[in-house]
């Protein structure tokens, strides 16, 4: 073989090494950095992400989040929005997070790579908090439609948004309402551990200490148990008056069935974790009486909740669990602010999605600075006849 022959042999040998390594680079989504948008023409196509538990026990929940944007993305497209003389057409990516935070951060960085625009999400505060940092060095508007812990937007960052009240709002609420309303002097804690689970019940614990009531016992679990009795069996013995439980609706009710089956008389109480139909199927006739509240404003008071009720029924076929109209809004919201500042570009919006002032579906949203709804509203409700019952609202902004 001439030398001219070794020659070329070795440039396409060092050519296949270029490709194959640059195939390898997009494999592993390393590749740099990716579009913010297709474009062709006169249109152009903007991906959304949307991350939620969609596999394990909350899996309900997670579907019922992407349900939501997913209809606000249908919205949309059928309106057929126009932003820099372009027609675009809104596409979902959406992560299953599994409620796990170590998950979270990889689907996180996964929607990062994958040129989103925008990201609503997580449905959990413990895999919101930390999946934020990662939207945040990408610059890219996060907005929860669920995720309550107060330090989600105690962080500093300028991307973190919630279309909800947190969990000093809701523990408050809460709390007053157990104390002034149900007149319980003796009341024992239960929380998950989870950043939902033990914030909520921390924040309530102080609200009632505030109210001139006792904590008899305190108590945790984790967010996979489902079986609590050992720890009410403790709990029974101080003779509470009422149970909080700060956790999701697959282990509240289970709880609920084994208080009613040691001959716990108290009453239970909880956050928006389980102020949902699901609870009421796990519990059974043992729901019947609970407390719970959720964050926002009642259904029958929500002015657009009617016709987006609707139609989820007809699209999906099931009920709204709880956040679903949340979600929807959390999109209308960052393609309000992209209409705004008339670009797609993160860098560009993100500025407009502090200047929020829009009516959705939920009710008047606007943001402080620190990301959080203003005026955030929680709504206390009971099961009765095997149903959620408003009993009460406090806040809330039907401007």
């Amino acid at each position: 073989m001439n030398k001219y022959a070794r020659l070329s042999l070795i440039a396409t040998a060092a050519l296949a090494m270029v490709a194959c390594s640059k195939q390898e680079q997009a494999a592993s989504g390393q590749a740099s950095a990716p579009a913010q948008a297709a474009s062709g023409g006169d249109s152009a196509t903007i991906k959304i992400g949307q991350v939620s538990p969609m596999s394990g026990p909350i899996s309900h929940l997670g579907k019922d989040n992407e349900y939501g944007a997913k209809l606000a993305i249908e919205d949309l497209n059928a309106q057929g929005v126009e932003i820099g003389g372009k027609k675009l057409k809104f596409e979902l990516v959406s992560e299953d997070d599994q409620g796990d935070p170590k998950i979270g951060t990889q689907v996180a960085q996964r929607l990062v790579d994958a040129g989103v625009v925008g990201v609503v999400g997580h449905l959990n505060s413990g895999t919101t908090i930390p999946a934020s940092k990662i939207y945040s060095d990408a610059g890219l508007p996060q907005i929860s439609p669920s995720a309550t812990n107060p330090d989600y937007t105690k962080q500093g960052f300028k991307t973190t948004f919630r279309v909800i009240a947190n969990d000093v709002q809701q523990g408050k609420a809460l709390g007053e309402f157990a104390a002034k309303e149900l007149h319980a002097k003796k009341i024992a804690i239960i929380d998950d551990r989870t950043a939902y689970g033990q914030g909520l019940a921390d924040q309530f614990e102080g609200a009632i200490k505030a109210n001139g009531s006792e904590v008899v016992k305190r108590e945790f679990t984790n967010n996979t148990a489902t079986d609590f009795n050992a720890i009410l069996t403790s709990i029974k013995a101080t003779k509470p008056d009422l149970v909080f439980y700060g956790g999701m609706d697959a282990q509240a009710g289970p709880l609920a069935k084994q208080m009613q089956r040691l001959g716990i008389k108290a009453k239970l109480m909880g956050g928006d974790g389980w102020q949902t139909p699901e609870f009421v199927k796990l519990a059974g006739d043992a729901s019947e009486g609970q407390y719970a509240s959720s964050c926002g404003i009642s259904r029958d008071k929500m002015p657009g909740f009617k016709a987006f009720d609707d139609k989820f029924k007809k699209e999906f076929n099931t009920d709204v669990q709880i956040y679903a109209p949340f979600e929807y809004d959390a999109v209308m919201v960052l393609v309000d602010a992209m209409k705004r500042a008339k670009s797609t570009d993160p860098k560009a919006y993100l500025p407009e999605v502090g200047k929020t002032d829009y009516n959705g579906v939920t009710g008047h949203i606007a943001f402080d600075d620190k990301g959080d709804i203003k005026n955030g509203a929680v709504t206390v409700y009971q099961v009765k006849n095997g149903k959620w019952e408003v009993v009460s609202t406090v806040g809330g902004d039907a401007k």
